[in-house]
């Protein structure tokens, strides 16, 4: 496990990541292929040249690595490789770790790495951790967050978007939109949906204004053209994807990637396919492709060199482009050996980069189950997380029927609201490794979540369950996650998968910053009250097994959620947390005390509310009291 990280990161013996390995003086090429009876390297002057300018044998060597150098200087020149098996040329491709690319991601392109570095680009430096407990992340799509008209942001659906300071809701600065009402917000991470080079959209008619989420990868190793101001220029996309992250760095957030290895866009079409047909692929007893990705193939994290793709590549992009964490779509696909190994390689790195992922797969893998990187073996992954579908169900009902959850009127939930709000340790080993979440990029966003299950409510109604969902996910043990937009209470129209919707379904409307002012201040206020309270974040399950407590009730829609003895880590003795899950108002017992109420009514206020004394508390329907006891 930890020798295939060293491999990837540390040793001498041939990386995948060195396909292309420029200088003024001369090219390096090397490749990997355990099929092949010949390679060979096609040199191109432009990218669309219809006949290359070179072809350049490959020599293998140790390990199945194929090398050859090519002298003089070729920065601007692309390439393609093939390879010969079975008494055939496979079809070109720009080879699987290709790191920049044409448009449309066709052919490789040999570029020297120093002129992408922006201004100042050897002084970014992660935003400081401290303390892996303070993680708040935020989740959204680069178009999603930046092509509403009224964003007031220029570069609209590009990297250079989240580069803008000072932009506001039709210019008014005291609408902060962008990268200020990140910081606004309180979030430490930013995690983008697929901004890695993928084929549903196709550069030359980036025009024509198409949608995609953009989990149907290419090439892994290049930033998506679509995201960059000239799709044509191989440099561009890597520039200003590192001005973005300069940008969010300087900000004070950190960046997480979402990742996509568990598939391809399809086989032959990608390289993974093309170099080494079917190795990299998990397959079927008759032969056939297994399928667990949902897409028509998914990857072998088990296959040794695939393995080793996988963590040079999570490296590379920790390296070259100072990626701060990496979020797995379908992780259940890969196995737990992987994760580990990735994990110990990012840890030589740095170890507060962020590793965690979907523990599920959309089908059975071809692969055995309790081997697989599955959420109900988290804990067999040190420092991996997998997101809490438990806690979400819990709240919000599940996204597989209509049915209510607790925090909008489903007091059956109660007792699995209180598993996730302490992590669900069964599963999860440590806290961090617990993604409280109840909306993501999949499925219903929040509010529509809440209008489908909760029909016939009033709006006042489903904004108090949309304040009370995102306070259990804000006071619970495992690391908080919220969705972009759902601050704005965003809708998406009743789309459940809008993958493909246009730009009218999935933006964030930045408009609704006045007529929802109140709802994004509660969250900017219970982001700012996590942050304030260590012990609303332990960090240890050994530590959440000592100060949580939850104290009885006779009225099934209420939890009271207690952290004692706190005096060693918080500046509060005690925090209680009481959630009411009902359309009545709900009297509790507490212990006797002196309390500063922290949130009442569906408003929160960190400095506090008010005090109460005594043993009797009243929680208002739908919503949350929170009293800290100094």
């Amino acid at each position: 496990m930890l020798s295939v990280a060293l491999l990837a990161c540390t040793s001498k013996q041939p990386k995948l990541e060195d396909e292309c390995v420029y200088s003024p003086s001369k090219t390096q090429f090397t490749f990997w292929s355990n099929a092949a009876e010949q390679m060979e390297v096609n040199i191109y002057a432009q990218s669309d040249d219809e006949q290359s300018a070179k072809v350049v044998p490959l020599t293998k060597g140790e390990g199945d690595f194929w090398t050859a150098t090519v002298k003089g200087d070729l920065a601007g020149k692309f390439y393609t490789i093939r390879s010969f098996q079975n008494g055939e040329w496979s079809l070109e491709s720009p080879g699987i770790f290709a790191k920049a690319v044409s448009v449309n991601g066709q052919r490789a392109a040999i570029i020297d790495f120093t002129t992408t570095n922006p201004e100042g680009w050897e002084y970014d430096a992660r935003p400081e951790v401290t303390d892996m407990t303070d993680i708040v992340v935020y989740e959204t799509h680069l178009r999603d967050f930046t092509m509403s008209p009224y964003s007031g942001i220029e570069n609209k659906g590009k990297f250079l978007a989240l580069t803008e300071e000072g932009t506001g809701v039709n210019g008014d600065r005291l609408a902060a939109t962008g990268i200020d009402h990140l910081k606004e917000m309180g979030i430490t991470h930013l995690q983008i949906l697929p901004f890695f080079d993928y084929g549903s959209i196709d550069e030359t008619r980036l025009d024509q204004n198409r949608y995609n989420w953009g989990y149907d990868p290419v090439n892994y190793n290049v930033p998506d053209g679509g995201y960059s101001t000239n799709p044509y220029d191989p440099a561009c996309r890597i520039r200003e994807a590192k001005m973005m992250i300069q940008a969010l760095h300087e900000a004070g957030i950190r960046v997480i990637m979402d990742v996509v290895y568990n598939h391809t866009y399809d086989v032959m079409g990608c390289a993974l396919g093309r170099v080494v047909p079917k190795y990299f692929y998990r397959l079927n007893p008759d032969g056939t492709y297994a399928n667990g990705s949902g897409c028509g193939n998914e990857t072998a994290s088990d296959h040794e060199m695939y393995r080793q793709f996988m963590v040079e590549s999570v490296c590379y992009w920790a390296r070259e482009y100072h990626i701060d964490g990496f979020r797995f779509d379908l992780m259940g696909i890969h196995d737990q050996e992987t994760m580990n190994a990735i994990r110990a390689a990012l840890d030589e790195i740095d170890p507060t980069i962020l590793t965690y992922g979907e523990g599920w797969a959309a089908m059975a893998p071809a692969y055995p189950y309790e081997d697989l990187a599955m959420k109900q073996w988290t804990y067999k992954m040190p420092r991996v997380g997998a997101f809490s579908d438990d806690i979400r169900n819990a709240l919000i009902g599940s996204p597989f029927d209509h049915e209510r959850g607790f925090a909008s009127g489903n007091a059956a939930s109660a007792k699995d609201v209180m598993r996730g709000l302490i992590a669900c340790p069964e599963w999860s080993g440590e806290p961090i490794q617990h993604v409280s979440y109840i909306t993501c990029h999949d499925n219903y966003c929040l509010r529509d979540r809440i209008d489908v299950s909760a029909k016939g409510e009033s709006e006042a109604t489903k904004l108090r369950m949309n304040k009370l969902a995102q306070t259990a996910v804000l006071v619970s043990q495992g690391m908080a996650f919220i969705y972009g937009g759902e601050e704005l209470y965003r809708t998406k129209k009743g789309i459940d998968n809008s993958y493909q919707s246009p730009d009218s379904i999935n933006i964030i409307p930045w408009e609704n910053m006045f007529q929802y002012a109140d709802l994004c201040d509660y969250y900017r206020a219970m982001i700012a009250l996590r942050h304030e309270h260590k012990g609303f974040r332990l960090g240890s399950a050994d530590l959440v097994k000592e100060h949580v407590e939850f104290l009885d009730t006779d009225n099934e829609s209420l939890i009271i959620y207690r952290i004692n003895n706190l005096e060693e880590f918080d500046s509060a003795k005690s925090l209680t947390v009481l959630l009411n899950g009902s359309a009545k108002q709900a009297k509790a017992e507490v212990p006797e005390g002196t309390y500063t109420v922290l949130a009442h009514d569906a408003q929160v206020d960190i400095s506090g509310l008010g005090q109460i004394q005594g043993t009797h508390v009243v929680v208002e329907p739908y919503s949350a009291t929170i009293l800290a006891e100094y």
